[in-house]
């Protein structure tokens, strides 16, 4: 996709600003620039923000919605950083209405897409919950994805993973996750190989690091 943004002229030799060179980007490719460590990073592993029409800054989570991408790496101290600073209005050319707790709504922002997509998979057949039905799966090699609750026990995540190199995430307590299961609790779940499980995986580690530790690595 071609930039709407015109080309600087030729022979100019005007420095652009960290916050022009963020917009001149055209939003196409696997990279992103933080507006505020002026890192690049993949773009699934960040969060995109836009301008509403009222000028109020929104979080955009699926990273889909129309308008100009203001980009930041995943962290809670990058976005105070972020609104400290002002970089929104900066980079957008424009003032901008920026909430004080915008941690806060990414995080919620990023536990309901979580859940969504947990849902979907539990619809779709390819999730389960429960120590000895999700340790079959696990055993079998259908596993993609290991979530356990976050109030969980280590030792028993470490007993239920045992042999198993598949990636494991902790990010909804037991409670939350028994929702999406029809049940009070929900302490194991597994999700099938596959798409749904990669995306799981990435919205995860977002959220884990928007909200600080709760995410187990590999």
């Amino acid at each position: 996709m071609r930039s709407s943004w015109p080309p600087a002229p030729i022979g100019s030799r005007k420095t652009a600003t960290p916050e022009e060179d963020t917009l001149d980007d055209p939003e196409t490719g696997p990279l992103r620039r933080c507006l505020v460590k002026r890192e690049s990073q993949a773009r699934e592993t960040m969060l995109r923000f836009v301008v509403a029409p009222d000028a109020s800054l929104v979080f955009d989570v699926t990273a889909t919605l129309p308008g100009r991408g203001l980009w930041l790496s995943a962290s809670g101290n990058v976005i105070q950083s972020a609104i400290k600073s002002g970089v929104f209005s900066r980079a957008a050319k424009q003032r901008v209405s920026v909430p004080p707790e915008l941690a806060q709504l990414v995080k919620s922002a990023l536990e309901r897409r979580v859940t969504e997509l947990l849902g979907l998979a539990r619809r779709g057949g390819i999730a389960i919950c429960g120590f000895e039905k999700a340790r079959e799966w696990l055993v079998a090699g259908k596993a993609g994805l290991v979530v356990q609750a976050a109030d969980g026990s280590l030792a028993e995540l470490a007993r239920f993973c045992s042999g198993s190199e598949v990636t494991q995430i902790r990010v909804l307590d037991g409670t939350r996750l028994g929702k999406i299961f029809g049940r009070e609790q929900a302490v194991h779940v597994v999700i099938g190989a596959g798409k749904l499980a990669k995306m799981i995986e990435s919205e995860s580690y977002r959220l884990a690091a928007v909200a600080g530790p709760g995410l187990s690595g590999q």
